[in-house]
């Protein structure tokens, strides 16, 4: 096996959701590609009219859900798989693509395999549809879906006697990220530090400013009143405009005519976080796991690191006494656990007004052409003619059953109430923040007070009695 690749498709610009789907749908069953269409498999679906069906499947998701996305929806997911040239036959490629696609989807989206042999490679394109069979989930991208992907396709491959990739390539920091300190500075902070260097000089005009950055190793180029600076390897040159406060053409004319200071500017200095409390290493317990010496002698120095890291927190919050500790320790549990749940309701309750809001609209727009159905005896030539919009309209009114939603409220108390919502909730997150990160560290703290008074090792005797005790 050589590579896999999920790729989210989305309608795009200027695309409707079927024509985005008969788009990678028509690519991947090329008959040029697939042997005239002999190297195709479908799942729950006619590849022939695979693109009708996926629509169809999201208008009926739609329909019963009453949720509705915008261009940032996906509505399929393509997936590749390739195999090293000449160890497999086509025919095999496409059986391990239906076994890929039905084991990752558990069987619960339609999907269409299609193996391509027009280059050395033989590879397989996948196509599920995010909807599900039953039109009332969708799949969900979840992080990490590559690599379970990638070792699903590997073990498919090993059970059926084909190579894999052993040792796949991973994806590393940023160069800039890794060098850290040693980054070369962008084009316009060389540039910015050009300009200090010549201001500090004290240029008497613009031309002798510009004749200083020309011996500095800088190009200057005019267009009319515009004046752009450049350096040898840069792609584009760089106007004075574009450099920030303090390196505008007229800030820096108002310097060279003594009208304003200027202040270089000062690069963020890194800030050292302090260092953190963490729990003390069970040292006996590595050992048992197989660890050496060289550990142990490490985890003697890191626990007392850490103990004294926890010493300075108890003196500096005046935790000294092991009552007030766990008095506060409880007090911060709590804490975070009642904004959680305040939290929770929030995001629960702004769901329900956006699948309420969605019902109310598609209610109002449906309830004339429902009430002609109805009307007509519930024909079902009236229906037939009518279908998507009878679904929407049965679809409020059973989410408003759901809801338990007696009274209609109107749009505009909806979004009010949303509004306050949204914003109770940013003022409650960012406290939910700081008394997560106090929780965690009062329970480190405890944690390794109880170690060092032997609390801990007293809960795990009792545990492991009441386990003896209840077999």
């Amino acid at each position: 096996m050589a590579t896999t690749r999920i790729i989210p498709l989305h309608a795009g610009k200027g695309r409707t959701v079927g024509k985005a789907i008969s788009d990678i749908i028509d690519y991947v069953k090329n008959p040029d590609k697939t042997d005239h269409g002999r190297l195709i498999t479908s799942y729950q679906c006619d590849s022939r009219v695979a693109d009708a069906q996926f629509l169809l499947d999201k208008q009926t998701y739609a329909a019963r859900t009453g949720r509705m996305r915008g261009a940032d929806d996906v509505i399929a997911y393509h997936l590749r798989q390739s195999f090293v040239p000449g160890e497999i036959t086509p025919e095999e490629a496409n059986r391990l693509g239906v076994e890929l696609a039905r084991r990752f989807t558990k069987g619960k989206h339609a999907f269409i395999v299609c193996t391509h042999i027009d280059k050395s490679h033989t590879h397989n394109h996948i196509i599920w549809n995010s909807t599900t069979l039953e039109c009332d989930r969708k799949f969900r991208n979840f992080w990490g879906s590559t690599r379970a992907v990638h070792r699903l396709s590997d073990t498919i491959c090993i059970e059926n006697g084909y190579s894999i990739v052993e040792a796949p390539k991973r994806r590393g920091q940023s160069y800039n990220k890794w060098l850290g300190d040693a980054a070369k500075p962008s084009h316009k902070e060389q540039l910015r530090q050009a300009i200090d260097r010549a201001l500090a000089k004290k240029p008497a005009s613009l031309e002798e400013l510009l004749r200083l950055l020309e011996q500095d190793g800088f190009t200057v180029h005019r267009r009319g009143k515009t004046i752009s600076i450049g350096a040898e390897g840069w792609g584009n040159n760089v106007r004075f405009d574009r450099l920030g406060d303090g390196y505008t053409l007229d800030d820096l004319l108002a310097v060279l005519s003594g009208q304003k200071e200027h202040t270089p500017r000062k690069q963020p200095a890194a800030q050292t976080a302090p260092p953190k409390v963490n729990l003390l290493v069970d040292i006996q317990a590595k050992l048992q796991a197989g660890k050496g010496a060289g550990y142990a002698r490490w985890a003697k120095v890191f626990n007392l690191k850490q103990m004294a890291q926890t010493l300075n927190y108890l003196s500096e919050h005046g935790l000294l006494d092991y009552a007030d500790l766990e008095t506060k320790t409880a007090e911060a549990t709590a804490r975070y656990n009642a904004l959680s749940d305040q939290i929770k309701a929030a995001e629960k309750r702004m769901a329900e007004i956006a699948v309420l809001r969605t019902h109310i609209v598609n209610y109002a727009k449906t309830r004339e052409t429902y009430v002609a159905y109805r009307k007509a005896g519930y024909s079902r030539k009236f229906r037939q003619e009518h279908e998507e919009e009878i679904l929407l309209h049965q679809a409020a009114k059973e989410a408003f059953n759901e809801l338990n939603v007696k009274k209609l409220p109107t749009i505009k108390e909806l979004q009010t109430e949303y509004a306050q919502l949204l914003a109770d909730k940013k003022e409650a997150y960012g406290e939910y923040r700081q008394a997560r990160a106090a929780m965690r560290e009062l329970l480190t703290v405890k944690n390794n007070v109880d170690r060092v008074l032997g609390f801990e090792d007293g809960k795990q005797i009792e545990k492991e009695r009441d386990q003896k005790q209840n077999r």
